[in-house]
């Protein structure tokens, strides 16, 4: 039986008092895509920046490929490699144009060589629809030109799986569709994705699995066709019927 590419064990976040994720239980087998719904503050973020390392839990187990990465002194850095993190804003380098931003983390920390990662980053760019905007500063971009460059900045280092942590909250309606199409060639190629979503439609249609969060708890999961469709537990129900009628969470 294959290894899953992420799997969380009673992954548990502390915040002074305040329990923010409360015995998390998560499995992500390799080239699915999980999302994760819920209402602002019911942990999607906290998680998935507990996944990336840069939040300490303070009980439980993140595996990935079959490692626990999160026992004491573990080095994040090899580990983030592993990794790719795309968050709600863009989180670019004003000063640097779209292809320095591309290459940064590839040259520093996978140690790609300069050239290879510049051919890497204009390849990756031409494929997302950004030839042409390899001189540009993100200041030249619209929103959603500027999150795919962050998302091509992810897969410059061939991750192992993809966080993305609501990747279209910060956009214009209207520039939301460009950014979820790349997500859905991404998961055609093949990619483990785990995704912090309030985009029903796109969740429903996209995920593998679903997973509501309610007060840093998975209080239900399934396939996208039985949680939106026959939401069991009430806080699903009430949660799907309050932002379905408005579209978004």
């Amino acid at each position: 039986m294959s290894v899953p590419v992420l799997e969380l064990c009673g992954v548990t976040k502390y915040y002074g008092e305040r329990e923010v994720l409360g015995g998390i239980d998560l499995t992500v087998e390799e080239g699915c895509a999980v999302a994760l719904i819920g209402a602002s503050g019911s942990g999607k973020s906290t998680l998935l920046r507990c996944v990336d390392l840069l939040e300490e839990i303070d009980d439980g187990d993140i595996y990935l490929d079959g490692d626990v990465i999160t026992d004491p002194g573990t080095d994040p850095v090899p580990v983030r490699r592993r990794l790719g993190l795309v968050f709600q804003a863009y989180t670019l380098f004003p000063h640097k144009s779209v292809i320095e931003n591309v290459v940064l983390g590839a040259v520093r920390a996978q140690r790609m060589r300069h050239g290879e990662a510049i051919a890497a980053g204009h390849d990756l760019l031409a494929r997302f629809g950004l030839a042409g905007r390899e001189r540009d500063y993100p200041d030249r971009l619209s929103g959603g030109q500027q999150q795919r460059v962050a998302i091509v900045r992810a897969l410059m280092t061939k991750p192992r799986a993809l966080l993305l942590d609501e990747v279209t909250s910060a956009l214009d309606p209207e520039l939301v569709g460009e950014v979820l199409d790349i997500i859905k060639e991404l998961k055609g190629d093949g990619m483990t994705m785990l995704i912090a979503t309030h985009e029903m439609g796109f969740a429903r249609e996209f995920a593998d699995e679903v997973c509501h969060l309610d007060g840093g708890r998975i209080v239900e999961r399934g396939a996208p066709a039985q949680i939106f469709s026959e939401p069991t537990h009430p806080s699903t129900q009430r949660f799907l019927s309050r932002v379905l009628q408005g579209g978004r969470a």
